[in-house]
């Protein structure tokens, strides 16, 4: 036998031993029907509640899909809660989605489920923001954050409504605020079921509308100090908080930053003079308040008789005014005035002031007294031996001669105290006002016919004045000067700043006119004699005596004249067509 032959016998057994060992070897395959291929788990995906409990099932299937009955191992693979040994799952208290969390295995064969938890009931709800201020009229939208017991954030819509005013509130939650201010505690409300949230709201005014300076009217003593308050109010009346700018409008006084006004010297009323601005400057567009300020003068301090000096004729008679003015030279009252006099010269009437002169020509310094408690005044008087001749021209005021003021339009006076120691009379017009407060120490005529007498002849009287003609021109401002007896014209206007001096003899003649206007800021002074009542100030058109003038003269006008602020007039106001004003503390006295 060849050595490396091999028996039939042996190769067959051989054979038949291999196909045994392949038959053996299939029947444990794990691709033999029956054994466990994959596992699938539900419910999958599945939404449970925070807490609440899920049985899950497991299903083995074979390669070929066959089910095959199965005892799973349950765990949580990617949290959302716990699972026990049979499958029932235990949502957590965290919300979420968890993928693949489920997971039923049978050795390394393993079926997976996602879970959503979402939260449980309302448990609290926390509206923002909270708190707000808003300006009436103005939205807020509020949000409502509602959390269960948990605390998760739930998605449920909350229920919107207002509980202690302050505005209205719709579905979404926009809030309005409404006209009232003030404070809304715990008003705006959202609730779900009955759990509920709350916000408060603060209302404030809106856009400023409008300004109040408060006290209005104030009235303050010269040199005291007063604090004024503006306050800022909307179309609701609710105060908007501003910085007040402050300045003085009409004179009175100063004011500083804080709003602390000191009034000035000169006393009056002083109206809207107090202002509060929302702008610095009161720019275009600002918005202001005012105040009015009546500043009252002090005690009295010096009396002043007028006219002073006075020139009687023997057995004539003048009278005397007495004027009483504080330390800053405000006029103020006279209580208990009594007259006497004390350097001869003639007698006067102790209560009302009316001089009557003696038969003995001369001068009386100081003779003529007026006392207020321990304050007095004097006037010299200059006794003559008759009347001084008629002025030159035969220039006469006939029936307009007693009167102090004498108009053609109207006649006013701003406030007390105003004295016209004279008749008062206005035509074809027919206003006087402001009589009281001023006083009228004479008569009083308005629209008739012994008004219309005294217009025709002070008619008369400019005319012929108008016709004098001039003997000196004169330059625009007289202060300064001293004037000789005689007729002066100025181109135009005639001014006084200073003093302007009339010398002359008790009958010396002064005509002084001015074809356009008079303007005073200064006095008058006579010298030498010579007489208030002589003095012709011609005015082509209006006369203007300002504040603190001491004037004296007849003043005649063919528009209007004004007497400003404590202007002292021993003379006339006699204007043709215009008016004649007067503002505070002025007095006139006939010549």
């Amino acid at each position: 036998m060849h050595p490396r032959a091999v028996p039939r016998s042996i190769a067959w057994l051989a054979g038949a031993a291999l196909v045994a060992m392949l038959a053996t070897a299939c029947e444990h395959s794990p691709m033999e029907h029956g054994v466990v291929a994959s596992i699938v788990v539900t419910r999958n995906p599945d939404t449970l509640a925070i807490g609440t409990a899920r049985q899950f099932t497991a299903t083995g299937r074979d390669a070929d899909g066959n089910v095959v009955g199965i005892d799973p191992t349950w765990s949580v693979a990617a949290g959302g809660g716990t699972i026990g040994t049979t499958g029932i799952f235990t949502a957590g208290t965290v919300t979420g989605t968890f993928n693949n969390t489920v997971v039923a295995s049978v050795g390394s064969i393993s079926g997976r489920a996602t879970v959503t938890v979402v939260g449980g009931p309302a448990a609290s709800i926390t509206v923002v923001p909270n708190p707000v201020t808003l300006t009436a009229d103005a939205t807020q939208q509020f949000t409502a954050v509602v959390k269960d017991a948990s605390g998760n954030v739930l998605t449920t819509a909350p229920n919107w409504s207002v509980a202690a005013g302050g505005g209205t509130i719709d579905g979404a939650g926009l809030f309005t605020a409404g006209p009232t201010a003030g404070s809304y505690p715990n008003t705006v409300t959202a609730s779900v079921g009955s759990v509920k949230g709350t916000a408060s709201v603060t209302v404030t005014g809106s856009v400023l509308a409008s300004v109040t300076v408060t006290p209005n009217p104030a009235v303050v003593p010269t040199g005291s100090a007063q604090q004024f308050t503006a306050t800022g109010r909307d179309v609701h009346g609710n105060v908007v908080a501003f910085t007040p700018n402050w300045s003085v409008q009409a004179g009175g006084g100063s004011i500083n930053a804080a709003g602390v006004f000191t009034a000035g010297t000169v006393a009056g009323i002083f109206t809207n003079t107090v202002r509060a601005c929302t702008t610095p400057s009161c720019a275009a567009g600002s918005m202001a308040g005012f105040a009015t300020v009546t500043v009252t003068a002090g005690g009295l301090q010096s009396i002043s008789v007028l006219p002073n000096p006075a020139t009687v004729a023997a057995g004539g008679t003048q009278q005397f005014t007495a004027v009483g003015r504080d330390a800053d030279g405000n006029v103020v009252a006279t209580p208990g005035l009594a007259w006497s006099v004390v350097a001869g010269g003639g007698s006067i009437n102790s209560g009302s002031g009316l001089f009557t002169a003696g038969a003995v020509a001369g001068t009386y310094t100081n003779t003529v007294r007026a006392a207020s408690g321990t304050h007095a005044g004097t006037a010299t008087v200059i006794v003559t031996a008759g009347p001084p001749p008629p002025p030159p021209g035969g220039i006469t005021l006939g029936a307009a001669a007693t009167h102090g003021i004498l108009a053609g339009s109207a006649v006013s006076c701003a406030s007390a105290p105003g004295i016209i120691n004279a008749d008062v009379s206005v035509w074809p017009g027919i206003a006087i006002t402001g009589f009281p407060p001023c006083t009228i120490n004479g008569q009083r005529h308005a629209g008739d016919v012994y008004a219309q007498n005294a217009q025709e002849d002070l008619t008369t009287a400019y005319l012929a004045l108008q016709a004098m003609p001039c003997g000196t021109t004169i330059t625009s401002d007289l202060g300064g000067t001293t004037l000789a007896p005689g007729v002066y014209c100025s181109g135009s206007s005639v001014g006084v700043t200073g003093v302007v001096t009339l010398s002359g003899p008790s009958t010396a003649v002064f005509v002084i006119k001015a074809p356009s206007t008079l303007t005073t800021a200064g006095s008058v002074v006579m010298a030498g004699g010579a007489q208030a009542k002589n003095v012709y100030w011609w005015v082509g058109s209006s006369a203007t005596l300002g504040t603190g003038s001491n004037w004296q003269g007849n003043i005649v006008a063919f528009t209007s004249i004004t007497l400003v602020d404590n202007v002292t007039l021993v003379g006339r106001a006699l204007a043709r067509n215009g008016a004649v004003s007067l503002g505070t503390g002025s007095v006139i006295t006939l010549p």
